[in-house]
C-alpha cells in the first residue's frame, strides 16, 4: 500500500523522505528541476511543487533560479551537499575552474583565496560576486578557448579544470585571476620548477590562444626570474604583439618600459628563491 504524504517520520514525510533518498543517490551535485523529475518519474510541473516545499522545509537550496542542491538529511539545513566547485560550475556552465583556483588545485600556489575562478561561455554579472554565499570570479571566453582542461570529481561530479600550462596561459592573459602580477610570478616560478613543467604544451596553448601580451609577461617572467628555459624565451620573443602591454594591468599607468619584451614595468616582481 503507498504510503501517503501526510505520514511523517522525523519531521519529513515517509514519501518525501524516499523521494529525497533517490535525488541524493542519482543527482549528487547541483541539480535543475527537469534532471529531479528524470530521477524522480514525476512531471516537471509537479516536482517544481515539491522542490519549492522542499526548499522551505530546509531540504534542498536554490542555487538560482531552476538550480538547486540537496541538503543530507539529518543535517543542519544550512549545509548544502555539494562542493563548492560543483555548485558554481554547474551554475556557469559551460565552463571550467582556473585561474587562481586550479594554481591551487595543482601545488602551484600555497596561498588560499575564499573565491573560486570560473572561466565561463556565459556572460555573467557581476564579474566578481557571490551566489548562495559562495564567493566568485568570473571571465567569459570563447568557446574555441575552451580548450587545455582536464577531469577531475569532486562529490562524485566532474568537474573541468584548467590543467598546469593552461592555468599559465589564463593567469598571464589577465594577472587578475591570479591574483595579482606578483602572485602570478610565483605560479609560473612553481610550474617551471615542478614535474607539471611542459614548455613544449605551454608554448603550443600560448599560440593557440592567440594573444601577443602573453607571450610578453611569460618571456619576461621567465628572463627576470632566472628561469633555465632557452626555448621559451626564443618563442615568446617571436610570438610578441606590436605596441607596449602594462605588466600589471590593475596596476599604476607608469612604468619603465622595457622595448625588449613591449612591456610597461609597473610592478616590482619578487626574485625567485
Amino acid at each position: 500500500m503507498e504510503v501517503r504524504e501526510s505520514q511523517y517520520t522525523g519531521g519529513i514525510s515517509t514519501t518525501s523522505r524516499r523521494r529525497l533518498d533517490i535525488v541524493h543517490r542519482s543527482l549528487p551535485g547541483p541539480f535543475s528541476v527537469k534532471q529531479a523529475a528524470n530521477a524522480l518519474g514525476l512531471p516537471a510541473d509537479e516536482v517544481a511543487k515539491l522542490l519549492a516545499r522542499w526548499r522551505g522545509q530546509g531540504w534542498v537550496t536554490r542555487v538560482r533560479r531552476g538550480l538547486y542542491v540537496a541538503v543530507p538529511l539529518g543535517s543542519d539545513a544550512a549545509a548544502a551537499n555539494a562542493d563548492p566547485w560543483t555548485i558554481l560550475a554547474r551554475a556557469f556552465g559551460p565552463c571550467y575552474i582556473g585561474g587562481w583556483s586550479a594554481a591551487e588545485h595543482w601545488g602551484l600556489t600555497e596561498q588560499l583565496f575564499r573565491s573560486t575562478v570560473i572561466l565561463t561561455a556565459r556572460s555573467v554579472r557581476p564579474r566578481d560576486g557571490e551566489l548562495n554565499g559562495l564567493r566568485y570570479l568570473a571571465k567569459r571566453i570563447s568557446k574555441a578557448r575552451f580548450f587545455g582542461t582536464k577531469r577531475v570529481w569532486r562529490d562524485q561530479v566532474p568537474i573541468e579544470v584548467s590543467d598546469p600550462s593552461r592555468t599559465l596561459v589564463d593567469v598571464l592573459d589577465e594577472p587578475r585571476l591570479g591574483g595579482g602580477i606578483r602572485h602570478v610570478a610565483g605560479v609560473v616560478d612553481a610550474y617551471f620548477r615542478s614535474e607539471q613543467r611542459a614548455d613544449d604544451i605551454l608554448l603550443d596553448y600560448t599560440r593557440r590562444y592567440g594573444r601577443g601580451v602573453v607571450f610578453k609577461r611569460l618571456g619576461f617572467l621567465v628572463e627576470g626570474l632566472g628561469i633555465e628555459a632557452p626555448g621559451v624565451i626564443a618563442a615568446c620573443r617571436t610570438g610578441l604583439s606590436a605596441g607596449y602591454s602594462r605588466l600589471d594591468p590593475g596596476g599604476p599607468r607608469r612604468g619603465r618600459l622595457v622595448r625588449r619584451w613591449g612591456l610597461q614595468v609597473n610592478a616590482t616582481i619578487p626574485k625567485s628563491e
